[in-house]
């Protein structure tokens, strides 16, 4: 499974979606390719069928999974495993729920094996989470880095969730992580991008695909990120308790692709002086 296919879709929206990416190079993670620059969660949804439809709503290729909710059948994760089309869809199996390197390196083994289940033979990948915190939810980043050091020698292909920590990410990325992936603002919050500048810095300096992982509330904070840079996003609460989630998984997808292309394109300068639309040269004199 070399190249996910793009979840089909009869909506007129999904298809210009699909040719606007079709202009763009793909995203390329440890040698798979994706055209989809969205990855989604399959946590905090109402139920099995929202977020079904919400996942194909979004049009992303890559869904990421808490491995130990799955392992325990925590609530609202029994059956999740069998719940989507995984030869259609890229696992991204994550150490959720994990405080420290060890765990998140038993779990991350675990997930490995979840993915061959599944038939996903050559996918090792792991999304690595490593939190003690329970208030902030925010990432340790020594622990992170002993478990990717660890993991990345095993073979995994590492996307670890970090602080926009510009030293932190270039270390990671010198250790053999496949990508980078920032905190926007703390998991959940709906706060958006509030480490703009270090984001920025992880962006210009970054030699592997970065991320932006955790915060993102709307569609014009997803675009943001798109903007900066950011290779990809990663979208879940914003989109699971949504009043209307399958609506918003589509605004996201639309959202990342409009501002990838806007980065594309290059903005105008910001200029303290205003310029004119229709320049005064050449025009009729009065009769």
């Amino acid at each position: 499974m070399s190249q996910p296919s793009t979840l089909p879709s009869a909506t007129p929206t999904q298809t210009d979606l699909t040719v606007a990416r079709s202009s763009d190079r793909p995203l390329i993670i440890a040698g798979q390719t994706f055209h989809s620059r969205l990855m989604t969660g399959t946590g905090k949804y109402d139920n099995f069928e929202v977020m079904q439809q919400s996942v194909a709503a979004s049009g992303c290729e890559i869904v990421t999974v808490a491995v130990r909710r799955v392992q325990t059948k925590a609530p609202g994760h029994e059956g999740l495993a069998e719940a989507l089309d995984w030869s259609r869809i890229w696992m991204l199996p994550n150490t959720a729920g994990c405080q420290t390197a060890e765990e998140a390196i038993r779990v991350a083994r675990l997930g490995r094996e979840m993915a061959k289940l599944l038939g996903q033979e050559d996918n090792n990948f792991v999304k690595l989470e490593v939190i003690p915190d329970t208030q902030y939810l925010l990432p340790d980043p020594i622990g992170t880095l002993e478990a990717a050091e660890t993991l990345v020698k095993e073979g995994f292909a590492v996307l670890p969730y970090i602080n926009a920590d510009p030293l932190l990410a270039k270390r990671l990325e010198d250790v053999g992580c496949a990508t980078v992936m920032p905190l926007g603002s703390p998991i959940g919050s709906g706060q958006g991008i509030r480490n703009t500048a270090n984001i920025q810095i992880i962006i210009e300096n970054a030699k592997v695909p970065v991320v932006v992982d955790a915060g993102i509330g709307t569609p014009s904070e997803a675009a943001q990120a798109m903007e900066m840079g950011a290779d990809a996003l990663l979208i879940n609460t914003a989109i699971a308790k949504a009043h209307n989630p399958v609506a918003m998984a589509q605004a996201m997808g639309m959202a990342t692709v409009a501002g990838r292309l806007a980065y594309l394109a290059g903005r105008i300068p910001v200029q303290g002086n205003a310029s004119a639309s229709s320049p005064l040269t050449g025009r009729i004199g009065k009769a």
